[in-house]
C-alpha cells in the first residue's frame, strides 16, 4: 500500500527588530495550525538585518523546534527584499505570509487553507478596518484608490501581504527578473484564481514600527512607476494643450499689437509666464527622471538582498 505524503505549508515571517514579538507570533500560529493535521507546517523567519536581539531569538527557536529555520540578510534591504527572500526560499506547496507584529490575525489561517483547498491559488487578506492612526490610514486609502484608477492592472484596494500563495504562484513570482518590485502589484499581475478575505487589522503587540511615512512614499513610487504610464501620457497631452494655447495666445497678441499697439506694459506677466512654464518643465523632467531611475536600477542587475546566513537544525 502506498501512502500519500502530506503536503507542506510554509509559514513565512519577515521581521526587522521584532525581538519582543518573535516567540509570541510563533506560539500563536502554532497553537492554531497544530490542529490541522493533514499538512506539515514549517516556519521560515527572514531577518532583514535587525540590530536588536531578533536574530538571537530566532536561533533559539530553531534549536527548540525542528520545523523552524531562519534566513538572515546581511543588512536591512527593505520590506520588498525580505518578501522576495520569503518567496525564493520557501519549500512548501503553499506559502502563508504573516508579519511578526501581530497586526494580522493568525486565526484566519485555517480559512486561507480552506479556500486553497477549494481551488484558489491566491488567498489574500483585505482589511476593512485597521487600528493605525487616522492620518496613515487615510493616506493609504487615498493611494490605493488613486492607484487602482491609474494602474494598468487590477490591484484590489486594501489588499495586504497577509495571505496564502500556491506554489505555482510563488514560482511565477520567482521568475520575474525585475528588481524595482511592488509585491502587491506583482501578485495581481501574475493572475491565477484569487479571492480576498476581509478582516480587521489590529495594533502592534509590542515595539514600534520601523516603517515610516517616507517608506510608504517609496512604496507608493514603486507601484506608480512600476505599473502605470498615465503620468507620461498626461505629460504628452498637457504639453499638446499648452503648445496649442500658447500658439493661440501668440496669434491674438500679435494681432492686438498690430491693431492697437502693445497692451502689456509691465514685466509681471512675462515673469509669471516664465515661472509657470519653468515649473512645468521641471516637473516633467523630474517625472522622466523617476522612470530613468527605475531603468538604472534594473540595468545594474544587483541582487535584491544578500544572505549572511541560513540557519536550521541541520547546519
Amino acid at each position: 500500500m502506498q501512502y500519500k505524503m502530506k503536503k507542506t505549508i510554509t509559514i513565512a515571517i519577515p521581521c526587522y527588530n521584532e525581538e519582543r514579538n518573535i516567540v509570541q507570533i510563533y506560539d500563536k500560529v502554532e497553537s492554531i495550525v497544530k490542529y490541522i493535521r493533514k499538512y506539515n507546517f514549517e516556519y521560515m523567519f527572514v531577518d532583514n538585518g535587525s540590530i536588536d536581539k531578533t536574530k538571537k531569538i530566532i536561533k533559539q527557536l530553531i534549536k527548540k523546534h525542528s520545523n523552524v529555520y531562519g534566513i538572515f540578510l546581511s543588512r536591512n534591504f527593505g520590506p520588498e527584499a525580505s518578501g522576495m527572500a520569503c518567496h525564493e526560499h520557501a519549500n512548501g506547496d503553499a506559502v502563508i505570509g504573516i508579519a511578526a507584529d501581530h497586526q494580522d490575525p493568525p486565526e484566519l489561517i485555517p480559512q486561507f487553507i480552506k479556500k486553497w483547498e477549494d481551488g484558489y491559488d491566491v488567498v489574500m487578506g483585505s482589511y476593512i478596518k485597521n487600528q493605525d492612526n487616522f492620518f496613515m490610514t487615510y493616506i493609504r486609502k487615498m493611494f490605493y484608490f488613486i492607484f487602482k484608477k491609474i494602474a494598468n492592472i487590477d490591484v484590489p484596494i486594501n489588499m495586504t501581504g497577509f495571505g496564502l500563495l500556491d506554489k505555482k504562484v510563488i514560482l511565477a513570482l520567482r521568475s520575474l527578473p525585475e528588481k524595482y518590485r511592488f509585491a502587491r502589484g506583482l501578485t495581481a499581475w501574475v493572475g491565477f484564481k484569487r479571492i480576498l478575505i476581509p478582516y480587521e487589522r489590529k495594533k502592534r503587540l509590542e515595539g514600534k514600527s520601523s516603517y515610516g511615512f517616507f517608506d510608504y512614499i517609496k512604496n507608493a513610487e514603486r507601484g506608480v512607476f512600476g505599473f502605470s504610464y498615465l503620468i507620461l501620457d498626461l505629460m504628452v497631452y498637457g504639453g499638446i494643450m499648452i503648445v496649442f494655447f500658447s500658439f493661440l495666445f501668440i496669434i491674438v497678441y500679435l494681432y492686438t499689437v498690430i491693431v492697437i499697439g502693445n497692451p502689456i506694459k509691465a514685466s509681471i506677466p512675462t515673469i509669471l509666464a516664465i515661472v509657470f512654464f519653468g515649473g512645468i518643465q521641471l516637473l516633467a523632467i523630474s517625472i522622466i527622471g523617476k522612470y530613468i531611475q527605475v531603468i538604472v536600477e534594473e540595468t545594474k542587475n544587483r541582487p535584491m538582498y544578500i544572505i549572511e546566513e541560513i540557519s536550521n537544525q541541520k547546519n
